[in-house]
């Protein structure tokens, strides 16, 4: 059986913006690995609109980018959306029964499938589905955007924490 993990950079004050600040190359590299190692993807109807990106080639991008985009477009992704009608290679799209479809997905597969969104990890951590949390803790202030955590911050238990580039700590947590 599968286990679904969220995980996101976040800010010290808890916004995850993409735009205000980025994993540095060692942790974008580790960011390489787990995309490599994955069962696949559940994304919300944002976070994948914004990950499309890496769909199409960039002539500006070096090895790590390229990489990266290789192994995400090989790797399976289930997309929470009620008003997209299609989306890309490689995607499904998940129906009105998100329970029901994601406990089918975690049954179906062995491994780590990603939580990408903080809405859609609120909804999966409301019913109770998302195994693990991975906080990437970033040494910046943002201000204002979206939380790591889209409602009430769930019981959890830290179960580890890793030192992941100079400035970058994971924080580890399980449903307590």
């Amino acid at each position: 059986m599968a286990r679904l993990v969220f995980g996101m950079n976040q800010s010290l004050d808890g916004y995850i913006d993409h735009t205000a600040f980025a994993p540095g190359p060692t942790l974008f590299r580790h960011f390489i690995e787990e995309v490599q190692g994955q069962a696949g993807c559940v994304y919300g109807r944002v976070m994948y609109e914004v990950m499309r990106y890496w769909d199409d080639e960039h002539p500006d991008w070096g090895a790590d980018e390229r990489a990266f985009a290789a192994a995400w477009r090989r790797q399976h992704k289930w997309v929470v959306s009620r008003t997209l009608k299609s989306v890309g290679p490689n995607a499904t799209l998940v129906g009105d029964d998100l329970e029901g479809a994601i406990r089918q997905i975690k049954a179906e597969r062995e491994g780590e499938i990603e939580v990408a969104g903080p809405t859609l990890a609120h909804s999966l951590t409301a019913l109770g589905l998302i195994d693990e949390y991975r906080i990437y803790l970033h040494p910046v202030v943002v201000g204002q955007g979206k939380r790591y955590f889209a409602g009430p911050r769930p019981p959890l238990r830290l179960v580890g924490s890793d030192r992941m580039a100079e400035d970058v700590i994971r924080l580890t947590y399980v449903p307590a």
